[in-house]
């Protein structure tokens, strides 16, 4: 429905050609960015509403596992929601702000844009079910694994204090007494309303750029460089893919045009991987709530876990086949 109404507005009430680069842009950048406040709205009212009713300790009892438990928790979490690395943003800062360990956090925040329902059931129809379950298991490990490296480096003190306030009093059912459903609703509503004025800006522009990228940068032009790096090809196709914006759905037939071109299989995934966990909207939206320290180190930990799953889909690829 949200898409209909901007193809009318962008081509019906604009009158926009349908292979205006411009079109492409404003098309982009409306469905992108009414679709994400709508859901940073949503989620972090449904989020705080049910955690009014969670004491602190029991959500911290469920996720802050050792072991890595937790971190696979977090990232089992994230592989069962349908969400872009952007989308996945508010839910992450919601654990933050339930008192989650950042790198349990980090572990729902790298998985869940990487694998979906959505996406499992188009790759099982391109690359058959070896593939997609070995996709799905990478996927889930590069988030636990990263998880836990992030964690062991203890970067809490690189969080944006006034966006993340882990413990803070009022945020659980049993730090603050609610009177009822609308003394509970109002809460939360009001909570939503104070996190997105303060991140709507940072919505906006990382939609922007992520527009002007999409429309602008040629798939032939990704095609022809992976082509011509031979072994550097993993982390070159990770690379490129990290500044590009685009939901692992989305980015899917590019990877599969890769891949029937001759390309390595695990090259093909590396590159989707990375476009679709990291991207420069992401890294905009998350400045807001955290240092360009902790960002950097972020995108640093999830890049050398992709190169090192890319390789490993090669190697493994006469198997997998």
């Amino acid at each position: 429905m949200l898409q209909l109404i901007i193809d009318w507005l962008v081509y019906g009430v604009l009158r926009f050609s349908s292979t205006s680069r411009i079109a492409g842009i404003l098309n982009f950048f409306l469905y992108d960015s009414v679709k994400i406040v709508l859901l940073l709205f949503i989620m972090i009212t449904v989020i705080g509403f049910l955690r009014t009713f969670l004491p602190q300790q029991k959500i911290k009892g469920w996720l802050n596992k050792s072991g890595g438990f937790g971190n696979f928790c977090a990232a089992f979490f994230g592989a069962v929601t349908p969400f872009c690395s952007c989308s996945s943003i508010p839910i992450f800062f919601s654990f933050l702000e339930a008192g989650v360990p950042l790198g349990i956090a980090f572990s729902f925040l790298i998985t869940s844009p990487i694998i979906n329902e959505y996406l499992v059931v188009l790759m099982f129809g391109f690359f058959g079910w070896k593939i997609t379950l070995a996709y799905v298991i990478s996927g889930i490990a590069i988030g636990v694994a990263s998880g836990m490296v992030l964690g062991r480096m203890r970067l809490e003190g690189l969080i944006v204090k006034d966006i993340i306030k882990p413990d803070s009093a009022g945020a659980f059912g049993e730090e603050k007494f609610y009177r009822g459903f609308k003394s509970r609703l109002f809460f939360v509503i009001s909570e939503a309303v104070s996190i997105i004025k303060k991140l709507w800006i940072w919505v906006l522009v990382g939609v922007g750029i992520g527009a002007l990228i999409h429309n602008f940068i040629p798939q032939e032009s990704v095609q022809g460089i992976v082509g011509k790096a031979g072994f550097f090809s993993v982390p070159i196709a990770t690379l490129l893919g990290v500044p590009l914006y685009g939901s692992c759905a989305a980015i899917l037939p590019v990877a599969v045009v890769l891949f029937q071109k001759g390309f390595p299989l695990g090259t093909a995934l590396a590159f989707m991987m990375a476009v679709s966990a990291l991207s420069l909207p992401e890294a905009i939206m998350l400045r807001r709530a955290m240092e360009l320290k902790l960002i950097a180190i972020f995108f640093m930990v999830t890049t050398v876990a992709i190169i090192f799953t890319g390789y490993l889909f090669n190697f493994l690829q006469r198997v997998l086949l």
